[in-house]
């Protein structure tokens, strides 16, 4: 018998902190809204046939997060299985910054990185054990749906350059780099009174409406939970994923004009029509969803891969001189994190050497005849695309910014483009990583779904 505890946290914090996720800092001293962790923790027959997901409101899970939680966890709760824990990032660009080295500090009561990573791990790890305390039988149904929220982020030029958010209305404008990916992979839980309690939804695109505020806020996903929960009922548990998207966003490369029309027309914000899109998904799926077996299989494996590293040409060392001279002339602190680096490229290929390159960790967990697979970048839509095909599984979800600080990884196509996104600066892995990490996750789900062995 397959059971199911859920735990959610508040951790808005209650003193001012740096903000994570621009090259400038920013400090928040209040909140737009809360942010806000979810844990669920799914067990079968035995510890070995668990996982704990803990999706926290921040923009990544650095290593050293996920080991305190681990700490404090074994402290509080020894029975917990820790190999079963799994954080993950909604990738709000307003939440806590999690470690030194980004941002200059700016003293007095502003919270330091240290004093953050302590906060939200000790609020994880308390929903963690309360999960897991709370597991109840319950049944499981997987669903899929559509909901058009990600965008390509990534304008290709007539000279064959690509820029993040590059502009579209200019004569040079080509074409949009890559596809998108509007699929919404679910998993609902009922418990034994047949009421349903909780939704993952892996969702490929992070949680970036508004992501440049000076104010804790945990972006479209509060006004998800929003609105499913007027849908749905007042106490349901939403733990939302964030699928593979390190070339999507929520902003309009094409038709932002017209979407901001239509918005007007109906009086919703931006947020407000994420989070309508995607409940309607949900709703539309729950529908046509009915509750599985009890006795559902559950299977969690990991792995710790070392990816083979980019060297950096001439284009990319001349690239990031460039930015880096205009970062320093602008006023900025060589010591934050985008001019430091610019110029660890450069040392870099002034050593001939290759960007360092550090273990990743991978999960691969089986609920049912879904596979739910992880790994710690902005991964590209393609390797997921790729997994997602040749996956073993009935259906497959991938979920990025997961045990580990996450660069992108982009793609081959990415890369000639250059620019923002692609370049070893903010991706030290390149394409043949992306396909080792294609293959090792498969490999993974593979091991999940082989046919029991025939008895001798």
């Amino acid at each position: 018998m397959v059971k199911v505890g859920w735990a959610q946290r508040d951790f808005t914090p209650t003193r001012p902190a740096l903000l994570m996720g621009q090259m400038h800092p920013r400090t928040a001293y209040a909140a737009a809204d809360p942010l806000t962790l979810t844990a669920m923790a799914v067990c079968g027959g035995d510890a070995d046939q668990a996982v704990i997901l803990v999706s926290c409101d921040v923009c990544m899970v650095t290593d050293a997060l996920r080991q305190r939680v681990a700490e404090l966890l074994a402290l509080r709760a020894p029975a917990v299985p820790l190999q079963a824990l799994i954080l993950t990032a909604t990738h709000t660009h307003d939440s806590l910054v999690l470690a030194d080295g980004y941002y200059p500090h700016p003293g007095g009561e502003v919270m330091t990185a240290a004093e953050c990573l302590e906060w939200l791990a000790d609020h994880a790890a308390a929903a963690a054990a309360a999960a897991w305390s709370a597991r109840q039988p319950a049944t499981i149904g997987r669903a899929f749906g559509h909901a058009v929220v990600g965008h390509c982020r990534r304008a290709v030029y007539a000279n064959g350059t690509a820029r993040m958010y590059g502009a579209t209305g200019q004569p040079d404008f080509a074409w949009i780099e890559a596809g998108e990916d509007h699929s919404v992979d679910l998993l609902f839980v009922w418990g034994a009174d047949g009421g349903l309690v909780g939704v993952v939804i892996d969702l490929p695109c992070p949680s970036q409406v508004e992501e440049n505020l000076d104010r804790f806020s945990a972006d479209f996903w509060h006004d998800v939970r929003i609105e499913l929960r007027q849908r749905l009922g007042a106490h349901l548990y939403i733990l939302p994923l964030c699928g593979a998207a390190g070339d999507q966003s929520p902003h309009f490369l094409l038709y932002g004009a017209q979407e901001q029309e239509m918005r007007c027309r109906r009086g919703v914000s931006e947020r407000q029509e994420i989070a309508v899109r995607v409940a309607d998904a949900v709703v539309r799926a729950l529908a046509c969803t009915s509750p599985g077996s009890g006795d559902l299989a559950v299977a969690h494996v990991q792995g710790s891969l070392v990816l083979s590293g980019r060297q950096i040409d001439t284009r990319e060392a001349s690239w990031a001189r460039d930015e880096r001279d205009r970062a320093l002339a602008a006023g900025m602190d060589p010591h934050s994190w985008w001019p430091a680096r610019l110029q660890q490229v450069l040392d870099c290929h002034a050593r001939g050497a290759a960007l360092p390159v550090e273990a990743v960790q991978v999960h691969a967990v089986r609920l049912g005849d879904l596979a739910l697979v992880t790994n710690p970048f902005e991964l590209y839509l393609d390797y997921a695309w790729r997994l997602k095909a040749r996956s073993p599984a009935a259906q497959t979800a991938v979920v990025q910014l997961a045990a580990g600080t996450g660069w992108y990884l982009p793609t081959a196509r990415a890369i000639a483009g250059g620019g923002y996104g692609a370049h070893p600066v903010v991706a030290p892995v390149g394409a043949q990583g992306g396909d080792e990490l294609v293959e090792a996750s498969l490999a993974l789900v593979s091991r999940l779904f082989a046919p029991p062995s025939s008895p001798t």
